[in-house]
């Protein structure tokens, strides 16, 4: 397991951005699949977009491609979120995941070895 800390979230109105952070405390020479979740309240964590850090693959879970981009600084083994043109329904804590290797398919939780603290999200309208 590697140590994960994320940072950037906070209050905006709709329509605002957000750049999220993940700091990930594992070797640089590892490669992984970093992942962004996310979670409203009364809700399922849902998986966001995805990485693989040897190659910079993404994925995007949903619809959120084109207002979300995942992206990596391999040597400060972080990967960010840029959240754009946010919405009332992107509210919710959001969750940094890793594992070794390349990304699964699809986002279940179950597969992710190493999680951050979270980071509160909220957009008012």
């Amino acid at each position: 397991q590697v140590q994960l800390v994320e940072s950037g979230g906070g209050s905006v109105q709709a329509g605002g951005s957000l750049r999220l952070s993940c700091a990930n405390s594992g070797d640089t020479y590892s490669t992984y699949c970093m992942a962004w979740f996310r979670q409203a309240p009364g809700k399922e964590r849902e998986g966001v977009a995805s990485i693989y850090t040897r190659d910079g693959r993404t994925n995007y879970a949903n619809s959120e491609e084109g207002r979300f981009t995942i992206s990596q600084d391999r040597p400060k083994n972080t990967v960010y979120l840029q959240m754009n043109s946010l919405k009332p329904e992107d509210t919710a804590m959001y969750y940094c995941a890793a594992l070794f290797g390349p990304c699964p398919l699809g986002y279940s939780r179950y597969s992710y070895h190493s999680w951050g603290q979270g980071t509160q999200v909220t957009v008012s309208s």
